[in-house]
């Protein structure tokens, strides 16, 4: 493993002018993301009770979470070493067609359990192409604007904000199934032009050049094994075994929100299923409005001391859900407003680590590596969550105060992460080796 880089990024940017000067490859990624961004998040809200309408309960939700990741361990396991032979382009467009346009339609015409079971099957190759998207957006890119460049990926994903209440109207004026069913119709062509777009657009990057010439001769089944050094250079860095237990832990409180706070708010908190597409359009407002006007303000404090606050939001916003009356909406949007202020906060930062924390020249491997580990200690948690929520909707949530602190302790005591060392604004490097 590569040592953390310690020379200083003066990131001379502020977020308007980073989107206006991003050039070649970032620019495509992040231009076209709203096609993709937008269909998501507009059928996101809807997914659980979307499949608890057509039969599929709690524990069969829980269990298909982690099946999921079972076959997104495999991905991962092979979306370095496809991302190397094929190219980050190539890779890029054959696995976000596999695994976004088919489940796509797939569930679009769903009718029961083993329906939901084959499109997450193909869903779960988004392993492969999230390492080679990602891989495509920063290895070009100057590593200075970092945050900058993530933001306005979060930000591309919630322009669907302008878009929530046409599925709200639509679900009340019809029904919640035939809505989502075309909502899934409107995500297969969004996201297959998008994917068709960003080929077109984009460049192989310098790094994909090299490791494509570097691997041409070798057989997949020898590049599995030189996964081994990969992975005894991770477990020696303990700087990268940080950031692993750090996504660990974050994805599984993503998880259990994504995947039953609909449960919970429409079944046992008796909220119309229409609003589940309106509390999604608010949280986007105030995550765009964020990042719009005061990301840059918040850039300038120190690193870890914003990844400490966004962790506590977290934890506020679990807390405020689980104390929500029956039937109470107002109270709901603290939760919303909590949760939103929380994600602002994190996520730039979470992908900026990830950056950070990795040799770039083994950045596909290596991250490959990473989401094994992460989705693999994952994996019991969609069927726990998925159990927890039959028993009672409010224990995922639980679980989820739990995760977050755990979390947050895991930062405050790490040194990786120390205050002087990193601030948005100056953009030094994480850690001092």
């Amino acid at each position: 493993m590569a040592e953390i880089s310690t020379h200083k990024h003066k990131n001379s940017r502020g977020l308007f002018s980073t989107l206006i000067h991003l050039k070649g490859n970032p620019r495509a990624c992040v231009y076209t993301e709203p096609l993709w961004g937008i269909p998501f998040n507009l059928y996101a809200p809807f997914v659980t009770v979307y499949m608890y309408a057509l039969g599929v309960l709690d524990t069969q939700i829980g269990l298909l979470l982690s099946i999921g990741m079972v076959f997104q361990v495999g991905a991962a396991i092979l979306g370095g070493i496809v991302t190397d032979k094929l190219g980050r382009r190539l890779t890029t467009i054959i696995f976000d067609t596999l695994s976004w346009s088919i489940p796509a339609l797939i569930w679009a015409f769903a009718q029961n359990f083993w329906w939901f079971l084959a499109a997450t099957m193909f869903n779960s190759l988004w392993q492969i192409t999230n390492n080679s998207w990602n891989c495509l957006l920063v290895e070009d890119c100057d590593e200075s604007i970092m945050v900058n460049v993530y933001t306005w990926v979060h930000i591309s994903g919630l322009v669907a904000v302008f878009f929530a209440p046409i599925s709200a109207f639509f679900v009340e004026q019809f029904s919640m199934v035939r809505t989502v069913r075309v909502l899934y119709l409107f995500t297969f062509i969004s996201m297959t032009a998008k994917f068709i777009i960003l080929f077109l657009a984009t460049t192989e990057t310098e790094v994909g050049i090299r490791r494509k010439k570097e691997t041409a001769h070798l057989k997949m089944s020898s590049l599995l094994l030189e996964y081994g050094s990969v992975v005894k250079r991770i477990l020696k860095a303990p700087h990268t075994l940080f950031l692993i237990a750090f996504l660990v832990l974050y994805n599984i409180g993503s998880i259990v929100t994504s995947n039953f706070f609909g449960l919970y708010i429409t079944i046992n908190l008796g909220i119309a299923d229409h609003f589940l597409a309106i509390f999604p359009m608010i949280r986007a407002a105030i995550i765009l409005g964020f990042m719009l006007l005061l990301q840059d303000r918040f850039n300038r404090f120190p690193f870890k001391r914003m990844l400490v606050l966004g962790l506590f939001l977290f934890i506020t916003a679990n807390i405020l859900l689980i104390t929500a009356p029956e039937a109470n909406i107002l109270y709901l949007f603290s939760y919303v407003i909590a949760e939103a202020f929380a994600f602002t906060l994190v996520s730039p930062r979470r992908d900026s680590l990830m950056v950070w924390f990795v040799d770039k020249e083994e950045r596909a491997r290596v991250n490959g590596v990473i989401y094994v580990l992460m989705i693999g200690f994952s994996i019991p948690f969609g069927w726990i969550s998925g159990y927890l929520s039959s028993l009672n909707r409010i224990l995922p949530f639980v679980l989820n105060i739990g995760i977050y602190t755990l979390c947050l302790l895991m930062v405050l005591r790490t040194s990786y992460l120390d205050e002087h060392s990193e601030t948005a604004e100056s953009a030094e490097a994480v850690l001092e080796s």
